[in-house]
């Protein structure tokens, strides 16, 4: 079976990669993509009998990568990092999915269901994708060097940039160096009630205390901690906090 795996995080396609390997070699893995659109462009390129699709890219979800292909789809391996209510979705759908990161078991025994069919169905994955929508945004899967890690968004306090990175800080004072730009997070995180204060700052309005105007500005956070304010975006911060009032 020819397989693609589509995935914005290189850690969780390495990862893949070598469990397949190690325990289905007789997939014949003939690509990787790292975003919607050159997903898209891969499935039509090799043509795969099966697809390790990740849900939440930069660019999009993996739904929408599908509606940018026509009937009938590959087999299709959901590989997520949602919530077990989204999980529970793909389970009403028929659909097979992994957790990141992949079980080996789990791995073959979705591999041996996907031999079993013919390729699944727009009707699957509308029914996976309407479900997800209404439960999905309650957490979020962070990749370093070293993990790929699940944490509740209501956990996070502030997002911090350096350089291609990305400084998370936890209501419980720990932090987390992730390997994606704030600009990413800045996408991901504004739906759930997070500001851009500043280029280098993403804060969870949650944990706003006050706007101070002395220093230039800075937002004074529940638990003491400073952050900037720029000029550049102190009336969007202004609006954004006498609306939430």
């Amino acid at each position: 079976m020819r397989a693609v795996i589509i995935d914005d995080m290189p850690l969780a396609i390495a990862s893949l990669k070598a469990e397949i390997e190690d325990n289905l070699p007789e997939i014949d893995l003939v690509g990787t993509a790292e975003s919607v659109v050159s997903g898209a462009k891969l499935i039509k390129k090799e043509n795969p009998d099966l697809v390790f699709l990740d849900i939440e890219m930069p660019d999009g979800l993996g739904f929408d990568l599908l509606d940018l292909l026509d009937e009938p789809y590959p087999n299709i391996i959901f590989v997520t990092a949602s919530n077990e209510y989204a999980i529970k979705a793909f389970r009403y759908a028929a659909i097979d999915y992994l957790m990141k990161p992949a079980d080996p078991e789990l791995l073959i025994e979705a591999y041996n269901k996907a031999k079993e069919k013919s390729g699944t169905s727009n009707a699957q994955i509308s029914i996976a994708k309407n479900s997800f929508a209404e439960k999905q945004s309650k957490q979020l899967a962070l990749n370093t060097q070293d993990e790929l890690r699940i944490v509740e968004i209501q956990d996070i306090v502030r997002c911090e940039a350096d350089s291609n990175y990305t400084t998370f800080y936890f209501k419980d004072n720990s932090k987390m160096i992730v390997t994606k730009s704030l600009k990413e997070y800045d996408k991901i995180l504004s739906p759930s009630g997070f500001i851009r204060s500043h280029q280098s700052h993403l804060v969870n309005a949650e944990y706003i205390d006050s706007l101070q105007k002395a220093d230039g500005g800075y937002l004074l956070l529940k638990d003491k901690q400073m952050v900037p304010v720029s000029v550049r975006k102190r009336s969007e911060v202004l609006e954004y906090l006498k609306n939430k009032k």
